[in-house]
């Protein structure tokens, strides 16, 4: 609501002066450039003095006006202002125009932009939706010749949002063999299944000469649980014959699970 007078909004232009001949046909010019008007009814024409009735009195026609009746070289036309085009608000101030008043589909809301196509819609995949981590720095060890968790507490559950979102898993241990010669291996499950090589896991180690020596162990995957169940990604290892260890001698090792928009 405004108090006193009402904001004019337009396009408002005066066109370029016409001298008048024994004729009912006049270009219209703004600048020297023709001026095509809608219609005649947003055209303000003054004719020796007097305004014109639209359509009655003058007709547009292109960038011409046409007057009912010839004129002679002695009638002036005083100025033709043309109101804008028609159904035209002209050009809106800056920080006038709220999400509310645009015509494009889709959601408008602090997280989706506007495309190309008006619409609407979030940015493409990739984004961080959460992050669930968790540590151990309790030594765990097994003999198993079959992936185990030896107890470790490796392990974070995780709920997705979409069945089209993944789940980028990061795993950190500090490992050991107590034997010359054999082989460790890990891998993430996720519930009861072996995201990595049935036999070899994600990642393997094999000690060299001299036995019960520490090294690090890190691997990564990208998971496409497609669900928005609760999920439990965990550290499994296992042995070829001798001890096998994680978190050696109390390093602290940790999971860390990432939700990914897909």
């Amino acid at each position: 609501m405004y108090i006193g007078r009402q904001p004019l909004v337009g396009n408002f232009v005066k066109l370029d002066a016409i001298t008048t001949s024994a004729t009912t046909t006049f270009n219209l010019t703004n600048g020297g450039v023709a001026y095509f008007p809608q219609s005649a009814n947003n055209c303000l024409v003054s004719l020796n003095g007097i305004l014109q009735a639209p359509t009655d009195s003058y007709t547009i026609s292109g960038s011409t006006i046409v007057f009912s009746s010839a004129l002679t070289t002695s009638d002036v036309i005083d100025f033709i202002i043309v109101l804008g085009d028609v159904l035209n608000i002209g050009t809106p101030s800056d920080n006038t125009v709220s999400l509310a008043k645009l015509t494009a589909t889709g959601t408008k809301n602090s997280t989706t932009f506007l495309r190309g196509d008006n619409t609407f819609a979030e940015a493409g995949g990739g984004k961080l939706l959460q992050a669930i981590t968790a540590t151990d720095s309790t030594q765990r060890s097994t003999t198993s010749t079959s992936f185990v968790t030896g107890s470790n507490t490796l392990s974070v559950t995780i709920t997705p949002a979409s069945t089209s979102n993944k789940v980028f898993i990061i795993c950190h241990s500090a490992i050991s063999i107590a034997g010359a010669g054999y082989v460790w291996n890990g891998t993430i499950y996720r519930d009861s299944t072996n995201l990595g090589d049935a036999t070899y896991g994600l990642g393997r180690f094999q000690m060299g000469s001299t036995g019960d020596r520490g090294s690090q162990m890190m691997f990564s995957y990208l998971d496409s649980p497609s669900s928005t169940s609760a999920i439990t990604y965990q550290l499994y290892f296992k042995a070829d014959g001798s001890t096998n260890y994680v978190n050696y001698a109390g390093t602290m090792g940790s999971i860390t699970a990432f939700e990914i928009k897909g």
